[in-house]
C-alpha cells in the first residue's frame, strides 16, 4: 500500500530551499498531493503532502530529506497520514469558500481573536491568512494608509445572516470594516464598479447646495426629513424639492460643480480601477450636469442621473424624462452589464441611501458606504470607517499592486 506522509519544513527563507527538497523527492518518484508555503519576516513555513509509490519504502526518502534539510539549515518534521484521514480530507474538496476582509487603522490581537472566534463559531475553518496592506515601518517612516488582513475560510456557515450580523456588530464596536464574500470565479473577475454620486463619490447632496443658492435650504431639508421618515417616496420628494429651485440662475451650477468636495479615496480608487481595466459608472438620483463634470475629472465611463431642464438661463424646477429612483437605478445597472456583456455577478455597486438598495442587492458585490443601519443590513457589505479606496482590498488587491 502506498504511504502518505506530511512533511513540515521551517527555518530561514532563502532561494533554492523548495527546489532542493523537492529534488530529493523527485529522485524517488514521489507524488506530491498538496503543497503550501508562506513566509513571515523571512521565516519559511512549507508543507508538502507526499505519496510514496507502493514499490518504494519511506525510510530512504525520509532519511535523504532530513539530510538535505540539515544541509540547508532548516527544520524538517514528518507525520504519517492514515488512509481514512486522507479520504476525509479529499471528500471536503468542493465545499464553499468565503473571503473575510478586515480593514483597520492597525491590526491588533483583539481584532484577530474576535474575528477568528466568529468564524469558528459559525462552522468555518480558516485555510489561509494573507496581509494585503504594506509592511509597517518602526523608524517613523511612512506607514500604509490602512491595515488589511484577508482570511480564506472553508465550509458552510451555520447561518449566513447571523455571521454577517456578528461582523457588523464587531465593526461598529471596534471601529473597523469587515466584509464577507463568497470566494468564486465571479469574485475574482469583477469588471464594473457603479457608484451613487451624492454622499458617495462626493461628500455632499447637490440638491442641498442648489437649494441654499435658491434660498430654499430649510424647506428642502424638511422635505428630505419627511422622505426619510417614509411619509413620501423618493420621486415625490424630489419633485417637491425641485419646485423650490424654479427660477434659479443656471450659471450657479458651474460654481457648485467646481467646489464639490470629493469623498476620501475616490480619486485613488477610480484611477486604480482604470489601471486594472475596470469600467466605472455613476448611477445617481442627482443630476447629470454634476455627474458629467465628475466623468471628465475622474475618467468615469457611464453617467446616468436626472437631467435638469433649463430655459432662458433659469432652472424650471423639473427634470427631463423618468426620474432615476431606486428601481430605475437597478434597471440602469442591468443595462450597463448587458452592454458590457457581463454577468451582474461581475458588478460592484456602491451607495449610501435606501434608494441604492435595489442596485446594491442585484450586484455581485453590493457595498453600503457610510450608510445607515438599514442600508448596511440590506447591502450585505459595508464600509463605515474608511475611504472609498479601501474597496481595493475587497477585490483582493495588495498595496504593492496599487498606486
Amino acid at each position: 500500500m502506498a504511504e502518505i506522509i506530511l512533511i513540515q519544513i521551517s527555518g530561514d527563507d532563502r532561494p533554492g530551499v523548495t527546489s532542493a527538497l523537492t529534488g530529493v523527492l523527485a529522485s524517488y518518484g514521489v507524488d506530491i498531493l498538496d503543497i503550501g508555503q508562506s513566509v513571515i519576516h523571512n521565516q519559511l513555513i512549507l508543507g508538502i503532502l507526499i505519496r510514496i509509490p507502493k514499490e518504494s519504502e519511506s525510510a530512504p526518502v525520509i532519511k535523504d530529506v532530513m539530510f538535505k534539510g540539515y544541509e540547508l539549515g532548516v527544520n524538517v518534521k514528518f507525520r504519517p497520514i492514515k488512509e481514512d484521514t486522507y479520504g476525509l480530507w479529499v471528500s471536503e474538496q468542493g465545499k464553499p469558500r468565503h473571503i473575510v476582509t478586515l480593514v483597520a487603522d492597525r491590526i491588533t490581537g483583539k481584532q484577530i481573536s474576535k474575528i477568528t472566534g466568529i468564524i469558528a463559531e459559525n462552522g468555518l475553518n480558516i485555510d489561509i491568512i494573507n496581509r494585503l496592506s504594506g509592511r509597517i515601518p518602526q523608524d517613523g517612516g511612512p506607514a500604509p494608509r490602512y491595515a488589511c488582513v484577508e482570511f480564506s475560510v472553508r465550509g458552510i456557515p451555520h447561518e449566513l445572516d447571523k455571521i454577517r450580523s456578528a461582523f457588523l456588530q464587531m465593526a461598529s464596536e471596534d471601529q473597523v470594516d469587515i466584509a464577507l464574500q463568497e470566494d468564486n470565479a465571479f469574485r475574482r473577475n469583477r469588471r464594473i464598479v457603479a457608484f451613487d454620486m451624492d454622499s458617495t463619490l462626493i461628500q455632499t447632496e447637490v440638491i442641498d447646495e442648489l437649494a441654499k443658492a435658491a434660498g430654499s435650504g430649510e424647506e428642502v431639508s424638511r422635505i428630505t426629513e419627511s422622505a426619510m421618515r417614509g411619509e413620501i417616496d423618493f420621486q415625490e420628494s424630489l419633485r417637491r424639492r425641485l419646485r423650490t429651485l424654479k427660477g434659479l440662475d443656471a450659471s450657479i451650477m458651474d460654481k457648485i460643480a467646481a467646489q464639490l468636495p470629493m469623498t476620501e479615496g475616490a480619486e485613488r480608487l477610480i484611477s486604480n480601477l482604470r489601471k486594472f481595466g475596470y469600467k466605472t459608472a455613476i448611477i445617481s438620483g442627482g443630476f447629470t450636469y454634476f455627474g458629467e463634470n465628475l466623468k471628465k475629472k475622474l475618467g468615469v465611463d457611464y453617467v446616468h442621473a436626472n437631467k435638469l431642464i433649463v430655459r432662458d438661463g433659469k432652472l424650471t424646477g423639473e427634470v427631463e424624462g423618468a426620474i432615476v429612483d431606486g428601481p430605475r437605478k437597478a434597471q440602469l445597472l442591468r443595462e450597463i452589464a448587458d452592454k458590457e456583456n457581463i454577468s451582474l455577478q461581475q458588478v460592484i455597486a456602491v451607495g449610501d441611501g435606501a434608494n441604492d438598495l435595489p442596485m446594491l442587492s442585484i450586484a455581485g458585490l453590493g457595498i453600503a458606504f457610510h450608510a445607515k443601519p438599514k442600508v448596511k443590513k440590506g447591502a450585505g457589505q459595508a464600509i463605515s470607517h474608511y475611504g472609498l479606496d479601501s474597496i481595493l482590498y475587497l477585490i483582493g488587491l495588495r498595496d504593492r499592486e496599487t498606486d
